[in-house]
């Protein structure tokens, strides 16, 4: 295996993994090692199914609820967002323990221009997944599929 050096100093593989090749290579529910991004925060894992009357987006983020997550859409870039603050405190005779942990990520997706409804989005969050429904407009789902010709 070849290694890059990078400015920052930083060993890089010559070949490293594509973006395309991350997405499809991660289980669904794997938040260990091949889940983390180049700045070493953990990234939930995402599933994109397209029908053809909506885009549905899956974003595996157990442990979260509701009011968790911000849901942004400006122009055709959709950010989800999320950040979560835990803390403990225990106190005893002779010791004081506090835990705390912070949790956090954000992810954008870009969206096709003039194919998507967006004032009709809706989210939900259900057992640990949250759950995107994104509605094509009435012209992008009338649009037959078009033929490639092969040369």
């Amino acid at each position: 295996m070849s290694i890059v050096k990078r400015n920052n100093g930083s060993l890089l593989p010559a070949n490293p993994r594509t973006l395309f090749d991350d997405f499809f290579s991660r289980e669904l529910f794997n938040w260990g090692n091949n889940n983390f991004s180049s700045t070493l925060t953990t990234l939930p894992s995402v599933n994109i199914k397209e029908s053809p009357g909506n885009y549905e987006v899956e974003v595996a983020a157990p442990g979260m609820e509701k009011q968790d997550f911000q849901i942004t859409l400006e122009g055709n870039l959709l950010t989800i967002s999320s950040s979560k603050k835990n803390q403990k405190e225990e106190k005893d005779d002779n010791y004081t323990r506090k835990e705390f942990s912070y949790q956090s990520f954000q992810r954008s997706f870009e969206l096709p221009k003039n194919v998507v409804d967006e004032d009709n989005i809706q989210a939900k969050y259900e057992n640990g997944v949250l759950k995107l429904t994104i509605p094509k407009t009435e012209e992008a789902k009338k649009q037959a599929p078009r033929l490639i010709e092969i040369k």
